[in-house]
């Protein structure tokens, strides 16, 4: 399973290893080096992947688009795109012989990790805001997962969960940082390539760390590929506030958003979001709340849709995109619908 691992930040190369995910020299975040595709061990998938592309006419209708569809991530195993990620980061800790990890989330991932743990044979313990939805908690929890609930900011809990594996000696299985997990989102991209012909001239992605939009920018590589877009909260918008060249700092009082699996106020591998926007001719996008409440009923009501509003800042930045004239008319639109609805609190209507 291990390929060596390679500084996003200084380049620089190192031995894999799952007990060593930043980078020696510099402290950066590391990806996978050049090499061999890898693969998740048979024994540990659980089915991710192969999810549906379909066609969303009476929004396209809407919004003056001839081609407006959607790759339905939520149909994954655990309800969310993380169980790609999950599956392969999984399987590289049961190669090296781990047997207990530890991992922070907002919800999603920490289910996806705690579900591949479980059926892997795993003890996972799971650091997540204390005011994340129950349904997402209950769901980390019946997994076998120990739950432990951080109070404060999202930051708050990564801390509380990196300092809890280096007191316990456990390792850290960050969904973040993980080479192992960026390298396992990069299946999205390729099953869209067999899934489009023609291609999409723009993807769209709901983006907190940015996994899923790294993967897939990845996964294109050199080849001409769509334009990639990042949409986040205006009440979290660090990437939307860099691409746009101008500051912005988390409050004080912590972060509120319909959209908690974006509330990410300093993703680590935010640097390799810009440089995928760059390289595609993408953007970076901040909604407001009220725009992604009514892009999550109306994507429920007119398509049979029902995503958790996290998932609905992609359909709101695709609204505003064309508004901006920065999607055609004629443009083939694919928005990744990240998460299932049934994960997450239902907001009330604006």
């Amino acid at each position: 399973m291990p390929r060596a691992f390679q500084c996003t930040a200084c380049r620089r190369e190192q031995p894999a290893s799952n007990h060593r995910i930043l980078c020696d020299h510099c402290g950066g975040p590391m990806d996978l080096a050049p090499g061999p595709d890898l693969h998740v061990d048979p024994s540990v998938t659980l089915g991710e992947g192969n999810t549906p592309v379909v066609r969303l006419q009476a929004i396209a209708h809407s919004l003056g688009l001839e081609y407006l569809c959607a790759k339905l991530e939520q149909q994954n195993p655990t309800g969310s795109f993380k169980d790609r990620g999950a599956a392969l980061l999984v399987s590289a800790l049961r190669d090296e012989g781990i047997t207990r990890v530890a991992e922070d989330s907002s919800g999603n991932a920490g289910a996806s990790i705690a579900a591949y743990c479980a059926h892997s044979g795993i003890e996972a313990d799971i650091f997540a805001p204390a005011l994340a939805p129950t349904s997402k908690l209950e769901q980390i929890a019946i997994y076998g997962a120990h739950v432990k609930k951080v109070q404060g900011t999202r930051q708050a809990v990564a801390q509380a969960c990196q300092d809890f594996c280096r007191e316990n000696d456990i390792v850290y299985a960050s969904h973040n940082l993980s080479p192992y997990f960026i390298e396992g989102t990069r299946t999205f991209a390729s099953e869209v390539m067999k899934q489009m012909d023609p291609p999409p001239h723009h993807i769209l992605f709901p983006v907190g760390n940015g996994s899923l939009i790294i993967g897939t920018w990845k996964d294109y590589g050199e080849a001409p590929g769509p334009r990639l877009h990042a949409i986040q909260s205006r009440e979290c918008p660090p990437i939307a506030a860099a691409f746009e060249g101008r500051d912005w700092s988390p409050p004080t009082v912590g972060i509120h958003t319909v959209a908690g699996g974006i509330a990410v106020d300093r993703p680590p591998r935010a640097h390799q979001v810009l440089a995928a926007l760059t390289a595609t001719g993408g953007r970076a996008m901040a909604v407001s709340e009220e725009e992604i409440v009514v892009w999550q009923q109306r994507l429920a009501r007119e398509e049979g849709i029902f995503v958790e509003p996290t998932s609905a800042a992609a359909l709101a930045g695709a609204a505003a995109l064309v508004a901006q004239g920065h999607i055609a008319p004629s443009d083939r639109v694919l928005l990744a619908l990240t998460g299932s609805g049934l994960k997450d609190r239902i907001p009330p209507a604006p």
